[in-house]
C-alpha cells in the first residue's frame, strides 16, 4: 500500500512537471501563474504547492532534471572508445535529437532559464560547470591525440562548442532556421565542422 502511495505521488508530480513544460512554453515563465499549472494538469491549486513550494522551484526542477540527464550522457559518451570528434558528434546529436523528440522542454530550457539567467546562473554554477569540464576534457584529450588545435584553451572551446548548439536551437524555437528532419540531420554535421573543423578554407598551394 505504502509503494503504491509513493508511485501515485510520483505521477501527480510527474503530471504537474510536465503540466507546466507546456505552460512555460506556449505562455513564458514570467507570464504564467501557478494556477494555469495547475489547471493544465487537471489538479487543485494547492497540490501545486504540496509538490513544489514556487514557480521558480518548478523551474528548477525541469532545469536539473535535463541538465543532469545530458551531463550523464556526456560522461557515457567519453568513457566510450572513441576519436574525440565523434565524441562532439554524438553530444551534438543527443541534443538535437532532444529537440527533435521533446521540442516544448527544450523551448523551456534554451529561453526561460537564460532569460533567469541572473539566478539560475548562480544557483546551478556546479551543475553547469560539470558540463563544461566533460567537454573541455574530451577537447584536452583531443589535442594530446593531435586531431585538435593544442593553442585552443579547451574550457574556451567548450563554451564555445556548447554555445553554438544553444544558439543553433534558438534559431529552431523562433523559426529563424529551417528545421526539418534533413535539416536536423544536417545541422549536426554543420556544428562539428563549424566548431572542429573551423571555416579557414584549405590553402592547397601551402
Amino acid at each position: 500500500m505504502a509503494t503504491a502511495r509513493r508511485q501515485a505521488a510520483a505521477d501527480k508530480r510527474r503530471t504537474i512537471l510536465d503540466a507546466a513544460v507546456r505552460v512555460f512554453a506556449r505562455q513564458g515563465f514570467h507570464s504564467c501563474r501557478v494556477s494555469d499549472i495547475a489547471d493544465e494538469a487537471g489538479v487543485a491549486y494547492g497540490l501545486v504547492y504540496h509538490y513544489f513550494d514556487s514557480k521558480d522551484e518548478v523551474l528548477d526542477t525541469l532545469f536539473l532534471e535535463r541538465w543532469n540527464i545530458m551531463v550523464d550522457v556526456i560522461r557515457t559518451i567519453d568513457g566510450q572508445d572513441l576519436p574525440a570528434r565523434e565524441k562532439l558528434y554524438s553530444i551534438v546529436s543527443f541534443i538535437v535529437d532532444s529537440y527533435r523528440h521533446e521540442p516544448d522542454v527544450m523551448k523551456v530550457i534554451i529561453v526561460e532559464v537564460t532569460r533567469a539567467a541572473n539566478s539560475f546562473g548562480q544557483t546551478h554554477l556546479r551543475a553547469i560547470d560539470e558540463a563544461y569540464g566533460l567537454i573541455a576534457g574530451i577537447v584536452s584529450r583531443g589535442q594530446r591525440e593531435g586531431s585538435f588545435n593544442p593553442d585552443v584553451s579547451p574550457l574556451f572551446a567548450a563554451f564555445t562548442f556548447y554555445g553554438a548548439i544553444e544558439q543553433v536551437l534558438t534559431g529552431w524555437i523562433f523559426d529563424m532556421l529551417p528545421q526539418g528532419e534533413r535539416d536536423l540531420e544536417q545541422a549536426k554535421h554543420f556544428i562539428i565542422e563549424t566548431i572542429c573543423g573551423g571555416l579557414d578554407r584549405a590553402d592547397s598551394s601551402k
